[in-house]
């Protein structure tokens, strides 16, 4: 039963792949996560691999304990009928697994799902499933916000395992902080007790995504988390009994003292998110050329540490600077200004001029007197970016609102500046 991953994936045109969002894994990853399933008698298991593929799980736990039931689930009749030819010893099914009527529970449920956002096929990788996302949101109740699909697989993942069974997946490790999957962590947390073994990006060759096994062990409550460096060296944060589904973090005693008796951003400034790119072009005074009396809409391309590029139109977009008020009442007073992607920094500015922005994060003081001039300094520093850093890792290249708001504020009196308002 040898084979290659290079072979198979080379197989059919990688575009198959990459529509239904699918990843081939390594097998020293595989025997990684089987390593720390926490399974010790593998013996008359039913076990499932949701998105099978070409079973590169079922295969590897087969070749070592053959007396249990190995089910394995998948969507594209292509794959499946390869799989099917090559493994008549797995009972594989033809079958979205999302939309899948199970024939009962499982002890361990196994494998690597599909990751990306479905939509269309211009603007999003899984493009294949792109008539049945109303079903699946039916059939979710974890689904939030653009979603990526592996959140469902997680949550159906769960919901098929036995009474003290173990889901055990690789999945990029965003789940752990955004709030995309705040209702999943939740879930989560009800299930099972979670283990989150955080590997980083360098897990798969050419994908840039930073990934993490999770391992859920219904029944249980609680929830560990570790840093596998090169698939064989542990580093373990913490473990605690009570967990409800926050956003999990690499806290530190270091991290924790840094935090101490400081106010956080959230407590001092209202967060706000650009508006949104269709709701700016719609705009009737949003023009698509550079005439006198427009201004650029400013994007993240615009700003830097500590200065906002006005010239520079990245956007293709110009309007009256004296609307700007009418995208986001906010823009029409100074404030500072937060990069959203940028490559997990804190980056940020004063924008005096009150320019409109179609992108990025606008931070309004709560109350008069803040020193805009300190906090866009404090936010720009090199402590910052530490602790950020160590914190959340490489986790995502985006600083989210959620980030933004548990950030110490680390500063020496609020004294009023000519920036403050």
């Amino acid at each position: 039963m040898a084979r290659t991953l290079a072979s198979l994936d080379n197989f059919l045109q990688r575009e198959i792949w990459k529509a239904y969002g699918a990843v081939s894994t390594p097998p020293e990853v595989i025997d990684l996560m089987l390593s720390i399933s926490g399974i010790k008698r593998w013996r008359n298991l039913r076990i499932l691999e949701p998105g099978c593929g070409f079973c590169d799980f079922l295969e590897r736990i087969w070749e070592k304990h053959r007396q249990n039931d190995f089910v394995g689930v998948e969507v594209n009749p292509e794959i499946y009928n390869i799989a099917a030819s090559r493994y008549p010893m797995f009972r594989l099914i033809l079958s979205d697994f999302l939309l899948w009527e199970t024939g009962g529970d499982y002890d361990l449920v196994v494998g690597n799902p599909p990751y990306g956002i479905i939509g269309d096929r211009s603007h999003y990788p899984i493009h294949a499933l792109k008539e049945k996302k109303a079903l699946y949101k039916k059939h979710s109740l974890a689904w939030f916000g653009k979603y990526n699909i592996y959140g469902a697989f997680i949550e159906k993942g769960l919901r098929v395992l036995s009474q003290c069974g173990k889901l055990v997946f690789i999945v990029p490790a965003t789940f752990m902080i955004l709030d995309d999957f705040k209702l999943l962590r939740k879930l989560l947390a009800a299930t099972g007790r979670v283990k989150v073994f955080y590997l980083g990006p360098d897990v798969f060759e050419g994908k840039n995504v930073s990934t993490a096994i999770l391992v859920v062990e219904k029944g249980l409550r609680g929830i560990e988390l570790y840093e596998v460096k090169q698939l064989k060296d542990f580093v373990k944060y913490y473990e605690k009994d009570d967990y409800h589904g926050e956003i999990i973090t690499f806290d530190t005693p270091e991290s924790m003292a840094y935090k101490k008796n400081a106010p956080l951003l959230g407590e001092i400034f209202n967060i706000h998110f650009a508006a949104r790119s269709p709701e700016v072009r719609k705009h009737p005074l949003v023009s698509t050329k550079g005439e006198k009396g427009l201004v650029p809409i400013l994007t993240g391309r615009n700003l830097h540490p500590g200065w906002i590029d006005y010239e520079h139109c990245y956007s293709g977009l110009w309007m009256p600077r004296e609307a700007a008020p009418s995208l986001r009442d906010f823009y029409a007073v100074p404030h500072l200004v937060v990069g959203h992607t940028k490559g997990g920094r804190v980056v940020t500015a004063v924008d005096r001029k009150c320019y409109p922005w179609r992108e990025d994060m606008h931070l309004i003081p709560k109350r008069k007197g803040i020193d805009l001039d300190s906090v866009e300094a404090y936010l720009n520093s090199e402590a910052v970016q530490e602790y950020m850093r160590g914190l959340y890792k490489k986790i995502t290249p985006h600083v989210t609102i959620t980030q933004l708001r548990s950030l110490p504020l680390k500063i020496v009196g609020l004294k009023p500046s000519r920036s403050a308002i």
